[in-house]
């Protein structure tokens, strides 16, 4: 097996590589460590696998958490096809996955909160990770400077028509979820979140309509 091959069944799986990196002692708990020899995260790039999944049994039945129970699926079968473990960020055992994403990519976090890719910008997202015995060979990590320490105007931080950011990262979730649901948030709704849309970086990749109220109707959701 080499890396090559793992790439090339995630993305016909429907997924986008995101990096690997071999794990030290800290990465894991002490319970999930041994045998680990390297770890690759998968998740989203854009839209770039937004038609796979709407493609799928779980997007179509109506039932709760479809993109949460797509991605166990999928994983789960790439797991069994390669004898990997897999792990996810929205079921137990919970992991690091803010710390793996910094180790596998040049991802750090953005003024508003979120992480952000030189590439990608804020359009991205992870969705499960492999842990693999094998200690595959790895590129040299990517150590391109955070995007946000050479925007000098950072607009991200003043469009906010909830005004639900402080800066530094600082996100009132409360007042965000007021606002979406209300008749004059159908814009963030319908076309993603304000402050993310203004971020100059990865703009190629901004999500279609139909993927942003996705993401939107989950967020505003999951905070009842």
């Amino acid at each position: 097996m080499t890396l090559d091959e793992v790439k090339e069944a995630v993305a016909a799986a429907g997924l986008a590589y995101r990096g690997a990196f071999h794990p030290a002692t800290d990465d894991l708990p002490e319970a999930e460590r041994a045998g680990v020899g390297t770890l690759i995260l998968l998740g989203f790039v854009g839209s770039g696998q937004w038609a796979v999944f709407t493609a799928s049994p779980e997007y179509r039945d109506q039932r709760p958490d479809p993109l949460d129970r797509w991605s166990h699926r999928v994983i789960s079968a790439l797991a069994r096809q390669f004898r990997a473990k897999p792990y996810f960020p929205f079921t137990a055992p919970l992991m690091p996955f803010v710390k793996w994403a910094r180790k596998a990519e040049a991802v750090y976090p953005s003024e508003i909160g979120m992480l952000i890719h030189p590439d990608f910008g804020l359009w991205h997202s992870w969705r499960g990770a492999l842990a693999f015995r094998e200690t595959f060979d790895l590129p040299s990590r990517d150590v391109r400077p955070r995007p946000c320490d050479a925007c000098v105007e950072k607009p991200c931080l003043s469009v906010c028509p909830a005004h639900a950011l402080g800066g530094g990262g600082s996100f009132n979730a409360a007042r965000c979820v007021a606002h979406i649901r209300r008749p004059e948030g159908a814009d963030c709704m319908e076309r993603a979140c304000a402050a993310r849309r203004a971020c100059p970086i990865g703009r190629a990749f901004q999500y279609p309509p139909e993927q942003a109220d996705f993401y939107m109707r989950a967020f505003r959701g999951g905070l009842n």
